[in-house]
């Protein structure tokens, strides 16, 4: 048991307590969040803002700045979805989940590759495009920037994007040193799943009472 622990948390011996503490702080709120975006709930919205912000303060500590830039994108898109969100009810166009149109299709692949793009240059702007895990870390990005557009516009295709980047993100932190932010990857993967299926089904739902 105590080699487990050592395996999983003997990185942390030199990290600040602060550090520590925000680090569990933002993977507890980044878990809520995805909980809360299963059960189609606009509390999604400020329990993400709040987790987004700790993790955009601390990825730039740890040199990880596609994923810095995710979460500040995050954030930015938190905002907009709670606003769009807030325009309407619960029974409004607005909250209905919906598939991807072929104008969606579209878009995701500009988003993707103007993210991928941007994100490059920053990491050859910092001279650290040499590591491999920049390259992963440029990838996920781009999935990551479609997903979240993608859950604003309440498509169930989120979802798909999203448990995609939670995946190569569980090795990715774990493998930096970030075992809280590789567990929280872990169960955003398992709830985004669980997500999917749930919204997939109101989705049929909804085209059967049509």
């Amino acid at each position: 048991m105590h080699e487990i622990f050592d395996f999983l948390f003997s990185q942390y011996k030199g990290y600040s307590t602060l550090h520590i503490i925000l680090e569990a702080v933002a993977a507890t709120l980044g878990v809520f969040s995805v909980v809360y975006s299963k059960r189609n709930n606009i509390l999604v919205y400020p329990t993400g803002i709040i987790s987004t912000a700790i993790y955009t303060y601390l990825l730039f500590k740890w040199n990880l700045y596609g994923d810095m830039i995710i979460n500040a994108y995050y954030f930015i898109m938190s905002i907009y979805g709670w606003l769009l969100w807030s325009k309407k009810d619960a029974d409004s166009e607005v909250l209905k989940i919906s598939a991807m149109h072929h104008k969606d299709y579209i878009n995701s692949i500009i988003i993707f590759v103007i993210s991928v793009i941007f994100v490059s240059g920053v990491y050859v702007y910092s001279n650290m495009f040499s590591y491999w895990w920049a390259y992963v870390d440029t990838f996920i990005t781009g999935l990551f920037f479609v997903g979240m557009w993608l859950l604003a516009k309440r498509k169930i295709e989120n979802w798909i994007f999203l448990i995609a980047g939670d995946i190569i993100a569980i090795p990715l932190f774990f493998y930096k040193g970030y075992t809280l932010s590789s567990i929280l990857y872990v169960f955003l993967t398992i709830i985004a799943i669980y997500g999917y299926l749930a919204w997939k089904k109101i989705l049929h739902s909804s085209a059967q009472t049509q």
